[in-house]
């Protein structure tokens, strides 16, 4: 196999065991996916994080206050140029909260982001991340405003349309 492949398929497994431990919540195995020095994050919302200490802290706080989180990646793309990488994905995300007093599974909430992960190869070889940008997927408003326009005129009486979410 060519070099270029094997570096997109090592590439594609460091990005996969970078979702791996978030979703493990391991934050020893996460570190060890980022590179010492010069990092940075967007999580979805959130300022330019910047610094493995304040990095690592951020995943600590996320992985602190979510009680289950799973990736679906979809859409992975995974382009090496030399010692960089780069990787584009749909993070199809669903997460939850802690568990309901008789023990049930607490509420699931879905979500969408786009994401990019930039890897850096290191000196032994390895691919870490350099830096990792996550933005929202929003829903399409107009599409949403349609709908509940349709709604509005075609509901029972008494009844609210559809909702749209802003």
């Amino acid at each position: 196999m060519s070099g270029a492949g094997t570096d997109i398929e090592a590439v594609a497994a460091a990005n996969t065991a970078l979702y791996d431990a978030l979703e493990r919540g391991d934050l020893d195995a996460m570190a060890e996916r980022w590179l010492d020095e010069g990092v940075s994050v967007v999580h979805p919302g959130w300022p330019v994080i910047s610094g493995r200490g304040e990095v690592m802290r951020s995943y600590a706080l996320i992985m602190a206050n979510t009680e289950y989180i799973q990736f679906f990646l979809t859409d992975v793309e995974v382009s090496v140029q030399g010692d960089t990488a780069l990787v584009t994905c749909t993070e199809n995300i669903l997460s939850g909260g802690p568990a309901e007093a008789d023990g049930s599974a607490g509420p699931l909430v879905g979500g969408m982001v786009v994401a990019t992960n930039i890897f850096r190869r290191t000196e032994d070889g390895d691919w870490k991340v350099w830096a990792h940008h996550g933005s929202p997927v929003l829903l399409d408003q107009e599409e949403d405003e349609d709908e509940a326009s349709e709604d509005d005129v075609e509901g029972d009486e008494g009844q609210p349309g559809g909702t749209t979410i802003g």
